[in-house]
């Protein structure tokens, strides 16, 4: 007799820092029947319908202090839990998956109270407080970077890395580039993670003039909320809002200049590619600058924060790095040492040892 394939709720949302790993996990199980669990206008309605069944919840986090507001979103985390818990029933799911973020409350607390288990992972350096408090209530927590875990004491942790898409452990993509930039010059890429950067894309305006004159191309992803984005124009530039093919782009890019998103900087490692990294002043608990930090304390890339940063001190830095091509590689080579190539297949083998045992 045929066993029926498990079937696997995952829940994430938001950024691509949530979606793309859950994506490369659901890559990996593809014997599996997967849906997928998300807020209605949010990246995942554009990216997984394509491929994944798509349910939605109206759930907010609690971004203040309790008040007004905070009772409405009670009332919907309320709602969300009796609408995940219904879903898991009808469905007949044999577990969860989640990446965190506001999702992940009352869908770990509908998947417990059926007995289902659940399992989270967590891309931050520093843990999201979702996590922190909902880590001890799963079956385990995969871990970005090993020293996430000390974190998370009354959890227990599994240190496996962040999945990337299958696309960047590939070197051979590059030939996929479409962009019409020169063999041998040297290329910047500047992102600010799915959801852009403002500021790091005003600050990278007034510096690329020096970069041209230094033979350098400039691919500059701006996201879609700068209203400047196309207020620069030269041969040497090319100014995007997102590129799909991210990478083909980070294999050939000599230098990166980014925010220090956890999944970003998956994708600078498993790549090599050396980058300057300006962590999102305000992201919560400033868990960017943990994650940067992880990459500077071996050597594997630079930080400043965007407090003390200028165009006079940026400019001069790429520079001065184009300059020194050895020293870049070693940058990367440093990168690339943090990343875990497999981490899709160990992610997906604790999957499958919760799920099936």
């Amino acid at each position: 007799m045929v066993q029926a394939p498990k079937r696997l709720l995952i829940a994430a949302s938001g950024t691509g820092g949530h979606l793309f790993p859950a994506i490369a996990l659901a890559e990996q199980l593809s014997d599996y029947q997967i849906e997928w669990l998300g807020v209605p206008n949010r990246l995942e309605t554009q990216l997984v319908p394509q491929q994944y069944s798509l349910n939605t919840i109206a759930v907010e986090g609690f971004q203040q202090g309790f008040g007004l507001s905070s009772v409405k979103i009670l009332g919907k985390l309320i709602s969300s839990v009796l609408e995940v818990r219904k879903l898991l029933q009808k469905g007949k799911f044999q577990g969860v998956f989640t990446t965190g973020g506001y999702i992940a409350g009352p869908t770990v607390i509908a998947a417990r109270s059926l007995g289902l288990p659940v399992i989270l992972h967590e891309s931050n350096a520093l843990p999201g407080k979702v996590t922190r408090f909902f880590g001890p209530w799963c079956r385990v927590v995969a871990v970005g970077f090993e020293v996430a875990a000390k974190y998370l004491p009354r959890a227990k942790t599994v240190y496996t890395g962040t999945p990337v898409r299958s696309q960047f452990l590939d070197e051979g993509v590059v030939a996929s580039l479409d962009l019409p930039i020169p063999e041998n010059a040297p290329l910047i890429v500047v992102f600010g993670g799915s959801q852009g950067a403002v500021a790091l894309n005003k600050l990278v305006r007034e510096c690329v003039p020096a970069w041209f004159d230094a033979g350098a191309w400039v691919v500059h992803l701006t996201g879609d909320k700068d209203p400047d984005a196309g207020s620069l124009q030269h041969p040497q530039y090319i100014c995007l809002p997102f590129y799909n093919n991210m990478a083909a782009l980070l294999h050939r890019a000599n230098l990166a200049i980014s925010r220090s998103g956890a999944s970003s900087l998956t994708e600078l490692a498993v790549c090599g590619t050396p980058a300057i990294l300006i962590p999102y002043p305000f992201a919560a608990e400033d868990h960017q600058t943990y994650n940067a930090e992880v990459f500077t304390l071996v050597g594997g890339a630079l930080m400043f924060q965007q407090s003390e940063l200028n165009a006079l001190l940026l400019q001069g830095k790429v520079l001065s790095l184009l300059q020194l091509r050895e020293d870049l590689r070693q940058m990367g080579e440093r990168a690339r040492a943090i990343a875990l190539p497999d981490s899709a297949d160990k992610l997906a083998q604790l999957v499958r040892e919760v799920i099936e045992t």
